[in-house]
């Protein structure tokens, strides 16, 4: 049997108040929601600039740096957590200088973007060859665990994502002129290289942070899927970002209390939620977009 499922020992019942306080009855879950949410709210906002600029393949990449990221401070004697901030920032950094210096083409930062991949994948490999011990948990290092987050754990996630999301604050006008037309924004005077390379950095720290929840390969589910929702629900900046981050929180949460009460992967429940989530917003945009709904709609009167 799962090891959540011996811990809750029961399964969840009609009564929420009664559910939500089996779940907040371990310390355990208590950090995994504080930790979930407070990696939701970083990737809603993080993430849906990144949909907004249409980076999605570049935020691919720097979640794949996990695992060579991780296995690089195994082999120096470091926490898994330090190689993920190390080598999605450094990986960050290379594809906005090198984009940069190509003039910030979309194809070249895509072709440069793809190289950072396969490089960083490469290396993983050796430093994982090169490592004499055993690889322990790497299942939580590609999808994701909940079990083992400390409370220390949490601070360091508060801490960097304050950060990030403060200087996202700072940047976030210019930022959002340059995602929306960097031509007109370039002109304007706005440093729009400057600014992108920034971002990246903000979006690796994402990643990053993301990555020790989700897990590398399904970091996705929290930085992409409940931002390209609420992008497509509402066009109104302010209320896609908030709803951006709800969504992100409900993911998490109701993700985490199905692993919880099911015992199974808690990064299989956290994609599910997201890509349902996803997957209802773009029915309903298709129905509601469909030519024969709109024909069928009355015209208003006018004068």
């Amino acid at each position: 049997m799962p090891t959540s499922a011996l811990i809750a020992g029961t399964a969840p019942s009609l009564n929420p108040i009664a559910d939500f306080n089996q779940l907040t009855a371990y310390p355990f879950m208590v950090n995994a929601l504080e930790a979930g949410t407070i990696v939701a709210v970083m990737a809603g906002v993080v993430g849906w600039f990144m949909v907004l600029r249409r980076q999605t393949f570049a935020g691919h990449t720097l979640s794949s740096m996990a695992f060579p990221g991780a296995t690089a401070a195994l082999l120096v004697g470091l926490s898994a957590a330090a190689g993920f901030f190390a080598f999605s920032g450094l990986a960050a950094l290379v594809i906005g200088l090198a984009s940069r210096a190509q003039r910030g083409s979309r194809g070249q930062e895509s072709a440069i973007t793809g190289a950072v991949q396969a490089f960083g994948l490469a290396c993983g490999l050796l430093f994982l060859s090169l490592y004499q011990g055993v690889l322990a948990n790497y299942e939580s290092l590609l999808f994701g665990s909940f079990l083992g987050i400390t409370a220390g754990q949490v601070l360091t996630l508060l801490l960097v994502a304050g950060l990030a999301l403060a200087l996202l604050a700072l940047a976030g006008r210019p930022l959002l002129f340059a995602s929306l037309d960097e031509g007109v924004a370039r002109a304007r005077g706005v440093p729009t290289r400057g600014l992108s390379l920034a971002y990246l950095l903000l979006l690796g720290m994402a990643v990053a942070e993301t990555a020790q929840i989700t897990g590398a390969l399904l970091v996705f589910a929290l930085l992409v899927a409940p931002p390209a929702t609420a992008q497509l629900i509402t066009t109104r900046i302010g209320v896609s970002l908030a709803l951006s981050v709800l969504l992100g929180v409900l993911t998490v949460w109701v993700g985490l209390g199905l692993a919880y009460f099911y015992g199974y992967p808690v990064g299989f429940y956290i994609t599910t939620v997201a890509f349902a989530l996803y997957l209802a917003a773009r029915i309903a945009r298709a129905v509601a977009e469909h030519p024969a709904l709109t024909r069928a709609r009355p015209v208003e009167a006018h004068g």
